[in-house]
């Protein structure tokens, strides 16, 4: 017998938000139904804001901690690329049919939270966010300089090439007269990789190492930059190549590449035949071959209408001698990407002496090295160029020091979020008999062809958890938002967004029959910004049959974090002191609500509560 599954329904939203709603805050009602795109309009607090200012002034009473009372458990969901932005041309947030995320942003607390460019570590705020910096704020509960800014800061020092590492890489292509080699995302997305890093070392290894022969692997983003960009970076790259020839008397050239979703840089062991094809085509330099990296990708656009950036096949450069680039006895090979959950597996095929997840035909002596430590616990590479930020004491440690039980879960595909990241680049858990993680295996086919993913089926667990009364704290990442996102593709990805908020109409009762609290906030914008825009105008850019341009990046536009607490829906309040909050401020919010003081090393809590 199949049980009925209970569903939240929403009563209708006011027109107003009740006093509570002190945040920031959307929907409208359309007489007494919730329409389609009902987060299209904000609804403000009519209050004058000096009344609202007095409500918080005159409130006696109010602790920072809650603790007259234990709500369990506490559940955050993460609705990953789920961000907010007023406008609504390429909006799939805002014309999403949301009726559970619309009642929760009527009757409770929420805010925005910023969650790109310095908020998260990144060098400035032009940097959008992303789904590893996000978790790591998240979890670490305050601000760590993150990946491209920890890039940046070690060239501009000149410590990436003082270190041992670079220095190794050098002399081993001199000792056995070798190539170096240079495999990445080569786009300037910053979310991965960034091209003037690549560049800035090619510089060096050519006019100051003269090292006479190098080759380049290129990963065609198309996610974090434009869908159709990469002769954009391609053709500036070949230009610059060609001088540095000239100048040096050197042999710089393209030697492969493929897009990002076709090969190499498959993550949490989803699809280890990525990897594999990414070896065939980098190292033994088998596949379809071009005179050039731009003959490669015009043709396959020609014989692949539609077909975006990173979904191009693989492709081999070669000239009258054959392949121009394969990786042999004696090279140096450097995976520039910055971020790790990427790298992690292409670097395994290339270090493990007893890898077995493909056989490597050829497996050639080369030294190798990773842009940073992709994995700080396993030590993923052995050898790389740049520190990665040491990031202790994450929330999930310290509450299990506390005896605080909890659950992380999510698919495959932000599985690795939710922990890994979650726990400041750190495998494994804290303390086994108090944390569980569990993997839901997502669907291996085209996101836009299944938008839901594996939705149902965490919801499923998370339900069930909530309703055992096992655990202190459930974290859960949905990643339909932003995988769906990715694809460009607007009706799909308003129908994940409508699958998140199915989801969350499930979670609700949940919490509500067990007396726990819900926070609902996200890592990073996407799916709000489905279109690509006019920088000076503001408009929606067209193509050359006059249809909206698909935008597959991030964005720069804040998320929510809305608190639901069923048991008292009025003595939950917004820290007015708060000014500026960040995803960084979530750790120590939890560590309120669950009757804990925020350690006083993290950046300060949202909530304040009146003591009853």
């Amino acid at each position: 017998m199949v049980s009925a599954i209970r569903f939240f329904v929403p009563e209708p939203v006011p027109v107003c938000v009740p006093e509570i709603g002190l945040g920031h805050g959307l929907g409208h009602a359309h007489g007494h139904e919730l329409s389609r795109g009902s987060l299209r309009g904000r609804i403000h607090d009519q209050r004058p804001r000096e009344e609202q200012t007095e409500r918080h002034v005159s409130m006696k009473h109010l602790t920072r901690v809650l603790t007259h009372r234990k709500p369990r458990p506490i559940t955050i969901i993460v609705m990953d690329g789920i961000g907010f932005r007023e406008d609504t041309p390429g909006n799939a947030v805002a014309e999403a049919y949301t009726p559970h995320l619309d009642w929760l942003l009527a009757h409770c607390p929420h805010t925005l939270l910023k969650a790109h460019g310095t908020a998260v570590g990144l060098p400035s705020d032009d940097d959008m966010g992303n789904s590893e910096v996000g978790h790591n704020a998240i979890g670490a509960g305050r601000l760590y300089p993150q990946g491209a800014r920890l890039v940046n800061e070690a060239i501009a020092s000149g410590r990436i090439f003082q270190g041992k590492t670079w220095a190794n890489l050098v002399q081993y292509c001199r000792a056995h007269n070798g190539t170096l080699h240079f495999i990445g995302l080569f786009s300037d997305g910053n979310v991965h990789s960034n091209l003037p890093h690549l560049k800035i070392m090619i510089e060096r290894a050519a006019l100051v190492e003269k090292l006479p022969k190098a080759r380049i692997h290129i990963l065609l983003d198309g996610r974090d930059v434009g869908e159709t960009s990469a002769l954009d970076y391609v053709l500036p790259f070949e230009s610059f190549l060609s001088g540095l020839n000239a100048e040096a008397g050197v042999d710089y050239r393209i030697a492969s590449g493929g897009g990002r979703m076709k090969v190499t840089m498959d993550r949490y062991e989803a699809d280890w035949d990525m990897v594999e094809l990414g070896w065939k085509t980098h190292v033994a330099a088998e596949g379809r071959a071009f005179k050039s990296a731009r003959e490669a990708i015009e043709t396959y656009r020609l014989e692949n209408p539609g077909t975006i950036d990173q979904d191009l096949p693989p492709f081999v450069v070669a000239d009258d001698s054959g392949p121009v680039g394969p990786i042999r006895d004696g090279d140096s090979v450097i995976f520039f990407n910055f971020r790790g959950d990427r790298a992690i597996e292409i670097t395994r095929a290339f270090e493990e002496p007893d890898f077995d997840k493909f056989e490597r035909r050829p497996n050639p002596r080369a030294a190798y090295a990773g842009m940073m430590e992709y994995d700080t616990e396993l030590h993923v590479p052995k050898s790389y160029l740049v520190e990665p930020p040491c990031i202790e004491r994450t929330m999930g440690e310290i509450l299990s020091h506390h005896g605080v039980r909890q659950l992380a879960v999510s698919e495959t595909q932000k599985y690795g979020h939710v922990t890994y990241f979650w726990n400041g680049n750190r495998s494994g858990k804290f303390d086994e008999e108090l944390e569980e993680y569990e993997e839901i295996h997502s669907d291996r086919v085209p996101f836009e062809q299944r938008p839901w993913m594996k939705a149902a089926e965490i919801t499923d667990r998370v339900v069930e958890a909530i309703q055992s009364s096992r655990f202190d704290l459930i974290r859960v990442n949905f990643p339909n938002g932003d995988m769906v996102g990715h694809t460009g593709v607007f009706q799909a990805t308003r129908v994940a967004v409508e699958t998140v908020d199915l989801c969350i109409g499930r979670i609700i009762p949940a919490v509500e029959k067990v007396g726990g609290i819900l926070l609902v906030t996200a890592d990073h914008g996407n799916a709000e910004e489905m279109f690509e825009l006019d920088e000076k105008t503001g408009k929606v850019k067209r193509n050359e049959k006059g249809a909206p341009k698909a935008k597959t990046a991030h964005t720069l536009n804040p998320v929510w974090l809305i608190v639901y607490d069923p048991v008292e829906t009025d003595g939950v309040h917004l820290n007015p002191e708060v000014r500026e909050p960040g995803l960084t401020n979530i750790a120590a919010t939890c560590f309120q609500l669950l009757g804990l003081e925020p350690p006083d090393f993290y950046d300060p809590p949202l909530l304040i509560f009146e003591d009853r």
